[in-house]
């Protein structure tokens, strides 16, 4: 690692070979946690590269544990994390949305390392087992329309890391690869990041998927559609700018969408919107987002239909029904 490091220190980049080899080795346990910790600060001090991005992606992809989902085209909701904002869980609430409004649903999260809740997190409180077992989930999917893959249990790599990322406590190039390495292969992704720059790498190695994918970037720094500002929406076709009004009816304020002190607290914040007994504010956000995610199934003409579908799972309570019938069958 020393001689890695000081390669780095120079301000060189890594081949997309070698950056894979480093992280298969990150997963064999050949380097101590300060040399890891080392490893991962360098990537705080400089952007990464596409080449070193995809090397890292390589390697989780190829240690991850794969997950057959009978042939199900499933959708993710996914943010980068890491922008600082401390809000609500937008993106998980937004999965049982979906869910409800009948599309199927494979949400790849982990524990917080930069937040207070991540999605692990919350969906732990709420009473959820995390599972590895295909059956298991496969029946979830068929039950609640959603199952759930915990990050670490499907990525080796991840669980010599997490603590590593806990201590950090801010945001590293592992927040970039979560939404690029769920292991069920969704047919359909929605994917928040944090900055521009991310925005563009993310669509020049979703373009090469050949999957739908929309990318979302509020303007303002959040990696969802915050409704605070106009939001960046980039998908396999092009881009455009968003308003507030057009994606959510509305403009909300940075304080509408915060997400609480613990996590016991974000639990009951999640319960509260997913019952429908949300805020206007917190429910325009994950109904904007929920209907973009559905927008980019291309099962919607135009996104009012996707947002009108959104709309119907919260308040008929199908998105709550979901969340139920996965519970219960843990």
């Amino acid at each position: 690692m020393k001689k890695i490091l000081q390669f780095l220190f120079e301000h060189k980049t890594l081949p997309r070979e070698q950056a894979k080899e480093i992280l298969l080795n990150i997963s064999r346990g050949q380097y101590n946690e300060s040399e890891i910790s080392a490893f991962i600060t360098v990537f705080l001090m400089r952007s990464i590269t596409i080449e070193e991005l995809q090397g890292f992606r390589d390697a989780l992809l190829e240690l991850c544990v794969k997950v057959d989902l009978n042939g199900h085209a499933v959708m993710d909701i996914v943010g980068t994390g890491g922008d600082g904002k401390n809000t609500f869980n937008i993106s998980t609430l937004s999965c049982f949305i979906v869910a409800g409004a009948g599309q199927k649903v494979a949400k790849h999260g982990n524990y917080g390392a930069s937040s207070i809740s991540g999605a692990s997190n919350v969906m732990e409180q709420l009473g959820y087992k995390f599972k590895i077992e295909n059956a298991l989930l496969q029946n979830e999917l068929e039950t609640a329309n959603i199952c759930f893959l915990h990050a670490p249990l499907f990525h080796p790599a991840l669980k010599v890391v997490g603590p590593i990322r806990k201590n950090l406590g801010v945001r590293t190039f592992f927040n970039m690869l979560g939404p690029m390495v769920n292991p069920a292969s969704p047919a359909y992704q929605l994917v928040g990041v944090y900055n521009l720059e991310m925005a563009r790498i993310y669509n020049y190695l979703l373009q090469q998927t050949g999957n739908a994918f929309t990318i979302i970037h509020s303007l303002d720094g959040y990696d969802e559609i915050s409704l605070t500002n106009d939001t960046k929406v980039i998908t396999n076709t092009g881009e455009r700018i968003m308003t507030p009004r057009q994606l959510g009816k509305r403009m909300v304020s940075p304080e509408d969408i915060y997400g609480g002190d613990t996590v016991e607290a974000a639990a009951a914040i999640f319960t509260k919107i997913i019952k429908g007994e949300g805020s206007w504010a917190q429910n325009s956000v994950v109904l904007a987002n929920a209907a973009m995610a559905l927008h980019c199934t291309g099962k919607y003409t135009v996104y009012e239909d996707a947002y009108h579908a959104a709309v119907d799972s919260l308040e008929s309570g199908k998105a709550y029904q979901s969340l139920q019938n996965l519970i219960s069958l843990q």
